[in-house]
């Protein structure tokens, strides 16, 4: 058997799974193949078994998407899941991810926690991380099914428990943090993350996903965790991190679920590092919070003009005949500069808003 892409078996253990692809950060596609042969091994796809969770009544969806038509575009709900034991756990990050294996572009819609939707399956409204409480992941696509109007072929689950000792073995990785973030209302769990440091464990990591007392609120918390992928997949990229990759696979264990086979994921890996531009867009559902009664829960409501927006966005990406050129962007990027496209003979992309590397 061949030995398999490096830059996307990285992207599966740092979380984004087939889709961020570290393809898009390891851009130098010379080195990336020689990384095939130095550093995979039969033993790491052997690994990955284990993740492949299909879900019940969606088995058929997820085979025929993306075996045997590996160019055509597809979507993917990508579930950070802030689960501690003996807790069914609730879903903190959500994002809606169209992939355009052909033309090496990925659209990253991100969905407030406390966004309030129909609950698929429960003939009521709620806030839209409780459908994973409610009925696990396939309840929680569904549910993003409904919001957005458009179908899902595929899930990938990474428990962000799971990220600590991932975090602890690269090292630590990078956090814009430049104000400490204290953690203290009765209702929360106690921390503090202090700022300024080079480097930040995987506790410390963690605390900056969950951290929920700032004035932004519910878009705030949603851009810190595109934040944290985005650390993770830079770190993980890192030519240092290759030789760690079966020891991150090991440890992410059960803490990852999809329901792309291993072979699928490679494929994929492969296309996309073909590709001869990689380009990242992303964009978080606008709206504001209230609550829906004095006294009440604390709700997110979409805007609805926005929301329309996503929803023909998506309809665009998700057409096969639309030409890349033509696709419907988030607005930051048409109102700023043109988005570079990431090719393999160009250097580390940015991280700002309007770059190829937008935060996933």
């Amino acid at each position: 058997m061949n030995k398999k892409s490096l830059p996307f078996k990285l992207s599966i253990v740092a979380v984004v799974v087939v889709l961020l692809g570290a393809t898009a950060y390891m851009n130098r596609a010379a080195l990336a193949v020689l990384g095939f042969n130095l550093f995979l091994s039969d033993t790491v796809e052997k690994g990955l078994e284990g993740s492949y969770k299909p879900l019940e009544g969606r088995e058929q969806i997820a085979a025929v998407s993306t075996v045997s038509k590996t160019q055509e575009p597809f979507s993917v709900l990508l579930l950070g899941v802030d689960q501690r034991a003996h807790e069914d756990g609730r879903s903190d990050t959500m994002i809606y991810t169209v992939v355009r294996p052909k033309d090496g572009a990925i659209l990253m819609v991100s969905i407030p926690r406390d966004t309030y939707v129909d609950i698929a399956g429960k003939d009521k409204k709620d806030k839209i991380t409780h459908a994973y409480a409610f009925g696990g992941a396939k309840m929680a696509l569904e549910t993003v099914e409904r919001l957005f109007g458009s179908p899902i072929n595929h899930y990938a689950t990474i428990n962000f428990e799971g990220f600590r000792n991932v975090i602890d073995a690269m090292g630590g990785i990078s956090l814009p943090i430049e104000k400490d973030l204290v953690n203290d209302d009765p209702d929360h769990e106690h921390f503090v993350v202090k700022a300024g440091q080079d480097v930040y464990n995987g506790t410390d990591a963690l605390n900056y996903v969950r951290y929920r007392e700032d004035a932004g609120g519910d878009m705030s918390r949603t851009e810190r965790h595109q934040t944290f992928l985005n650390a993770m997949l830079d770190k993980a990229a890192a030519v240092s991190q290759w030789t760690k990759i079966p020891e991150l696979i090991q440890i992410m264990g059960d803490n990852f679920s999809t329901d792309m086979q291993p072979n699928q994921m490679i494929e994929l890996g492969q296309s996309l590092l073909q590709a001869d531009n990689r380009t990242i867009y992303s964009h978080t559902l606008k709206g504001e919070g209230r609550r829906l009664k004095e006294g009440g829960a604390w709700v997110y409501f979409a805007d609805e003009e926005d929301l329309g927006k996503a929803q023909q966005m998506i309809q665009s990406w998700l057409d096969a005949d639309t030409a890349k050129g033509s696709l419907i962007l988030p607005d930051k990027y048409v109102s700023k500069q043109p988005v570079q496209s990431l090719s393999s003979g160009s250097g580390n992309a940015d991280t700002n808003e309007g770059t190829t590397a937008a935060h996933p």
